[in-house]
């Protein structure tokens, strides 16, 4: 698992990116997070501007009881949600990254109940991403 800036992430064998669909919401599900929102970014640009380009998909990642509880504290914070999962084609790979909850509510200042909200939230697609490495067969590597 890598770490970025706003996102973790992880390379998978390169598959078509259904292939890994079911997993990565399945390691989602398990921290609580269901998917009611996706955009397939492929086709939408296709169909909007004519244009290919390589399979991306958002799946928008919502655990109800977290954002209930940090829309109590602040409702602008639902700007910045969902907390969102990417599958995309990325030559040899497919890449599956994760939006860092700590970067994302870190936009909402100093507020100590946000940041321990974004925590828990950070902690629980963290899980869920090293149970899809587990699940396909990824060694854990750390880094930037």
């Amino acid at each position: 698992m890598r770490h970025h800036t706003f996102t973790f992430s992880t390379r998978l064998p390169h598959r078509e990116l259904a292939a890994y669909r079911p997993g990565v919401e399945a390691a989602l599900m398990a921290e609580g997070f269901g998917v009611p929102v996706e955009m397939d970014v492929q086709a939408i640009v296709k169909g909007k501007l004519g244009i290919d380009r390589p399979p991306f998909l958002i799946l928008g990642g919502c655990n109800p009881a977290l954002s209930n509880a940090i829309l109590d504290l602040d409702p602008a914070v639902g700007a910045l949600l969902p907390c969102n999962a990417v599958l995309r084609d990325d030559g040899d790979a497919v890449v599956v990254e994760i939006v860092d909850p700590r970067a994302m509510l870190g936009l909402t200042g100093d507020n100590p109940a946000v940041a321990e909200l974004a925590e828990d939230a950070r902690a629980r697609l963290l899980r869920a991403m090293a149970a899809i490495e587990a699940q396909f067969g990824v060694a854990h590597e750390q880094g930037d």
